[in-house]
């Protein structure tokens, strides 16, 4: 397979015509700031742009600014993010926003060095706000882009090795418009991601490189780019329980580090508990049930991991201290994860019976 890496050269004029008559109209690009921009490229990872949009309007609603993001509590930054998966992302956030506020006055720095030095910012984001906001010259090379230059410079090597992508950065460092370097990648973002598609699918008959692109010349577009296999998902069983005592249900934080780190969840074990195993659980945690039943299934597919999850109901007498017991408002205020949609949902629906049956409408 030869390379042809002059194409990407040859992309510039045309890419930067079709982006002015194609590109997508986005919030953040409407109104652009630098500070828009982070926060948009941080809910852009491994999140689709149509599931976005509604959560930057609604986070932009709230905290319009670095300081406002500073000031917001945990919880309520986390209720904001709730359904966008990858909570990491966020206490990113608040904690670069911190940073942001202490050691540059409020303001997003303007050099890649110094956006580097953010929380959760690292090559392809710093280049983003830097290239669109401030004219440095710099790739913003995330998946879009490594595809559409595999494709244009008919490269087969492996885009999941980090060599490489070294290689695919210094190549574009040097076909990227030095006089509209944020057009540039926003151009690239976009060709990747409505005409030079993934999986064997791209529309190439409306693609700007089409006259010159090797891949489709060699008919290559369906092997390329290569990617080294995705690592098996790991599958894991866990019960979960809703907890119910005196009108309110049992919820409690995950440790500190760790997948879903921080959040709120319905207290859960490891392994699909029988009601022998149900009941013994509950006694470890000083809860006795007065009445318990299997309260359905559900699963959560994370990154690496699937959760087969197993539901218990039960009320319950005793006291846990590593429980907290919420109401339905309290409940709603909460950031529960994903992963626990099913169970947030049937805890909503007790909730709103116990209140029926007590009487208090």
């Amino acid at each position: 397979m030869i390379e042809h890496w002059e194409n990407l050269d040859l992309l510039r004029e045309p890419l930067l015509d079709w982006y002015d008559a194609h590109r997508r109209i986005l919030p953040w690009r409407e109104e652009p700031s630098p500070y828009r921009t982070w926060v948009s490229e941080i809910m852009l990872q491994q999140t689709r742009v149509t599931a976005v949009i509604p959560y930057f309007t609604r986070f932009m609603a709230e905290l319009p600014d670095v300081r406002a993001l500073a000031a917001v509590s945990e919880e309520r930054l986390f209720k904001l993010w709730e359904g966008l998966g990858y909570y990491s992302r966020a206490r990113n956030l608040h904690r670069a926003a911190e940073r942001i506020v202490s050691d540059f006055g409020g303001t997003l720095p303007t050099t890649l060095a110094e956006l580097r030095t953010l929380p959760g910012v690292g090559d392809y984001t710093a280049s983003a706000i830097a290239s669109i906001h401030f004219g440095a010259a710099e790739p913003a090379v995330d998946g879009n882009l490594l595809r559409v230059a595999a494709r244009v410079a008919c490269c087969g090597d492996d885009i999941t090795d980090a060599k490489v992508r070294k290689r695919f950065r210094d190549r574009m460092s040097n076909a990227i418009d030095r006089d509209q370097p944020g057009k540039w990648n926003q151009a690239m973002m976009d060709l990747g991601a409505t005409v030079c598609l993934p999986n064997g699918s791209p529309l190439c008959g409306d693609c700007p490189a089409r006259g010159f692109c090797a891949a489709y010349r060699e008919r290559l577009t369906e092997v390329l780019p290569v990617r080294a296999e995705k690592r098996a998902r790991r599958a894991e069983e866990r019960t979960v329980f809703l907890l119910l005592s005196h009108g309110k249900i049992a919820v409690r934080q995950r440790p500190e580090k760790g997948l879903l780190a921080k959040l709120m969840e319905f207290p859960n074990v490891s392994g699909n508990l029988d009601e022998s195993a149900a009941r013994l659980i509950l006694a470890q945690w000083g809860l006795a049930p007065t009445s318990l039943a299997v309260c359905g299934t559900a699963k959560h597919v994370f990154t690496h991991i699937e959760w087969q999850m197993k539901g218990w109901r039960a009320e319950v007498s005793g006291c846990c201290d590593a429980l907290r017991w919420v109401d339905r408002a309290e409940l709603d205020a909460l950031a529960i994860p994903t992963a626990f949609q099913v169970f947030t949902a049937k805890a909503q629906n007790l909730l709103d019976d116990a209140r029926s049956n007590s009487g208090d409408k």
